[in-house]
């Protein structure tokens, strides 16, 4: 009789990296392979100077996606501002999106001094926000024609809350929804960017892009370590090898 031998599945492994200026290409090339627009030569300058806030994913010491985001100290508060989050589509549904984004929420909670986080989110990428409110994000606010050359033009603002002063002036944009934001140019340019998830679901969060504001300051947390993922899907053909 023939017995027929499964493999068992290789155990994945998810890990975040530093961004540095021998890999910058790399987030460059994920960033224009997931995103719609291109990024100026500043928001790359500002990443780098970002430290724990913009992480290099590697699934299997391949580079497959990235997670950037900055320190935003308008409205009179301390908030985290998730500027791009995304993975190559092959990449999709083996976990990379969750460990991105638990990864903001641990370099929260270990600074300890922010009031929230928050991100834009096109108001009909039903998945998108449906994977982050899995998070505690909710919709504060819906700001129309926030996006430029982009259908549809209006964005959800979605925020996880940590502080009372956040809460209430979530609950004072919810109340009064006429303060709606038009984004100028200006506007497009610092407060626009895009979100690919890459975890349970295989999802896009579309925005659009610009170069970053003022480069965040650097977040007291430790050096995150690569994090074990089991899986039973094979691993995809690889799109960059280098780090």
């Amino acid at each position: 009789m023939t017995r027929l031998m499964r493999e068992a599945p290789a155990r994945a492994n998810i890990e975040l990296g530093d961004v540095t200026h021998h890999n910058l290409k790399q987030l460059k090339k994920i960033n224009t392979n997931v995103l719609p627009v291109s990024y100026n030569d500043k928001f790359y300058l500002d990443v780098l100077e970002s430290g724990e806030l913009a992480k290099l994913a590697y699934y299997n010491d391949v580079v497959v996606g990235a997670v950037c985001s900055r320190i935003d100290t308008s409205e009179n508060m301390r908030r985290l501002y998730i500027m791009t989050l995304g993975c190559l589509s092959p990449y999709r549904r083996l976990g990379i999106g969750t460990v991105m984004v638990q990864h903001i929420l641990n370099c929260v909670e270990r600074d300890g001094n922010f009031d929230s986080i928050f991100l834009h989110v096109k108001v009909n990428n039903k998945g998108a926000i449906e994977f982050y409110k899995r998070f505690g994000f909710e919709i504060v606010e819906t700001k129309q024609h926030y996006y430029k050359r982009i259908e549809p033009a209006d964005a959800h603002v979605l925020q996880k809350t940590l502080t009372k002063k956040a809460e209430v002036a979530a609950a004072a944009a919810i109340s009064n929804p006429s303060h709606h934001h038009h984004s100028s140019e200006s506007d497009e340019h610092h407060h626009q960017h895009h979100h690919q998830v890459a975890n349970g679901d295989s999802h896009e969060v579309s925005g659009a892009g610009g170069a970053a504001q003022d480069a965040p300051a650097n977040v007291n947390v430790n050096n995150h370590s690569s994090i074990q993922n089991s899986t039973s899907q094979q691993t995809p053909q690889a799109a960059e090898k280098n780090r």
